[in-house]
């Protein structure tokens, strides 16, 4: 039987809510077990009823669908056939420990490895970044323009500052030559919000040498829908499966980059 993807979308929506009311009453709590320095415990138990809450919704209502999850609820998956929901409850989790901010629940729905819903939820602004493919983007009701081509020297790359300092995963130096020549760099410790950001116009690309699949599985729906290109660090296809370097920009950028800064690398 067919997919009612509708249907799908919408109660996804209620439940991005929902878990999102669920977090932000959490806050309270937060701040005191912070204050105590021992944030870790807490911070697992949010991450993990969060997903949980997803599990037994999806569950309830579509027993056929599979579930890959952060915290390791779901299904073990290995092959991307039928439909699978990839969930990250808090991407950003230092950022909600320690500031309250900079963090969202991201999910992504994929049937037979073609994505068709995206959303990603920044839970303090009440802002709800979704996607279903061949539909537009929108923030909450607003429909998102179509990306702007961009060039290096006038664009704003996010970037953790660990791959351009001494570390064990790559040469730091590889992408020093890209940091200088960009106008800017941004870090905002949130991989579901910085795709957002390049999907909105706020920055204009983003790289990470090492990511999760329920990092990046909605916000590149969001990105490649509005003419952005979202691929490994070698130029291949993101794996929905298993994780991998991801690198994703406007439109122009991406070849720029891909052609001057990173065909040589060892990624």
């Amino acid at each position: 039987m067919a997919n009612n993807w509708e249907e799908i979308d919408t109660y996804a929506k209620v439940w991005i809510k929902e878990a999102g009311e669920r977090i932000r009453a959490s806050f309270p709590k937060t701040l005191n077990v912070h204050a105590k320095s021992n944030p870790n415990d807490l911070v697992t138990e949010i991450d993990q009823q969060t997903e949980q809450f997803f599990i037994e919704k999806i569950r309830g209502n579509y027993p056929d669908h599979r579930i890959l999850g952060e915290e390791g609820f779901g299904d073990n998956i290995d092959q991307d056939s039928g439909v699978i929901w990839i969930i990250d409850p808090i991407d950003g989790t230092m950022n909600f420990v320690h500031q309250q901010r900079n963090f969202a629940i991201s999910i992504g729905i994929y049937e037979n490895g073609k994505g068709k819903i995206g959303l990603i939820y920044d839970v303090v602004h009440d802002e709800l970044y979704h996607v279903r493919t061949g539909n537009g983007v929108y923030l909450n009701d607003r429909k998102l323009p179509a990306l702007n081509k961009a060039a290096v020297p006038e664009a704003i790359l996010a970037l953790n500052a660990t791959w351009v300092v001494e570390n064990k995963r790559i040469n730091h130096e590889l992408l020093i030559p890209l940091v200088q020549k960009v106008r800017g760099t941004r870090s905002y410790g949130s991989a579901a919000l910085e795709m957002v950001y390049v999907a909105t116009g706020r920055i204009d690309a983003y790289i990470s040498l090492r990511l999760a699949p329920w990092d990046y599985a909605a916000g590149i729906l969001m990105v490649e829908e509005l003419g952005g290109q979202a691929t490994t660090l070698r130029g291949d296809k993101l794996d929905i499966i298993n994780g991998s370097s991801v690198f994703v920009s406007k439109p122009g950028l991406h070849q720029e980059i891909m052609r001057n800064y990173l065909k040589d690398g060892k990624w």
